[in-house]
């Protein structure tokens, strides 16, 4: 099975902050514009590359998603996982790269390209970079583990690997065999951009599409056994994504909105809310991520105040 690979230009203040952090679960290699990205599907490996002279390969991740983002809700899903100290950092380091004035206020809509189970190798097992890499590559080149350049890339990261004894995929890793892809585990930060664009960027339930009053919400919450997984989350506008981890509404198996009488018992309000009661609950538009059923009933009986 042939597997695909990038070797992408790592901006180096963002590799810096990074490399020294093993306890990440993703990242977040952004660029300065909303540039689409399908040269990796997920599971396939996406490595880092130091600015000539530097010309070696010092660490990766497995790709999960790409899509693109305000930069401030950039910095909410992944905070100091997008390389940065604080998102004002962040957004001046974009707008550096965007040539953009000093007074210009945007929220600038960034290319995000998550990572999860990232590694930093070691400088003694930096990667050199094969003759095929060309010094006018700015951005990335791709390579495929049926041609020549692109196996030893593979067998050289697993080589790389076998110090990194936290690598959170190394376990999975079909070392000196076949390449094979890598399931990638979502973060919350993954969780949230993959579960947005999985309802359209659209309320689940009210249809509202104000993306920076959308949050993705787990059905059972991480804490209580549920997972990062797509099937384990829908898109809530922040006050019904509220009322949903607090029990007073929730989604029935049957996808149906039910609104608890505790809101009126305990608030004398909530018209809003009880307008919406027994409507038809928005599905995913990827057939393969629809609800998981077990989560909807582990809300129903142990999270809805009835």
């Amino acid at each position: 099975m042939a597997v695909r690979l990038v070797v992408a230009v790592t901006d180096g203040d963002w590799f810096d902050h990074l490399r020294f952090k093993p306890e990440l679960a993703e990242v977040n290699f952004w660029s300065p514009s909303a540039k689409s990205f399908r040269a990796l599907e997920p599971g396939e490996l996406f490595l880092f590359k130091l600015h000539a002279p530097r010309n070696f390969i010092v660490g990766g991740g497995v790709f999960a998603y790409a899509n693109s983002l305000p930069c401030s809700l950039a910095w909410e899903a992944f905070g100091g996982s997008n390389g940065a100290n604080s998102s004002m950092e962040m957004r001046a380091r974009i707008a550096k790269y965007r040539r953009s004035a000093s007074d210009d206020r945007s929220d600038f809509v960034i290319g995000c390209r998550v990572l999860t189970q990232p590694f930093f190798l070691p400088e003694e097992r930096w990667i050199p970079m094969p003759d095929s890499w060309s010094s006018n590559i700015v951005s990335f080149k791709g390579y495929s583990t049926d041609n020549a350049d692109g196996l030893v890339l593979w067998n050289a990261v697993q080589n790389g690997l076998t110090s990194l004894a936290s690598v959170g995929f190394a376990e999975q890793q079909a070392r000196y065999g076949e390449p094979v892809l890598v399931r990638p585990r979502l973060g919350q930060g993954a969780f949230r951009i993959v579960v947005t664009d999985n309802y359209q960027r659209r309320c689940a339930i009210s249809g509202e599409r104000t993306l920076p009053a959308l949050d993705a919400a787990h059905i059972r919450p991480f804490a209580d056994g549920g997972s990062h997984e797509a099937s384990n989350g829908i898109l809530l506008r922040r006050d019904i994504h509220s009322l949903f981890d607090a029990g007073y509404v929730t989604i029935s198996p049957e996808m149906k909105f039910e609104v608890s009488r505790r809101i009126k018992e305990e608030f004398e309000n909530g018209r809003h809310y009880y307008a919406l009661h027994g409507q038809a609950v928005a599905k995913p538009i990827d057939p393969k991520r629809q609800l998981d059923r077990s989560s909807l009933v582990w809300h129903n009986e142990n999270s809805y105040r009835g």
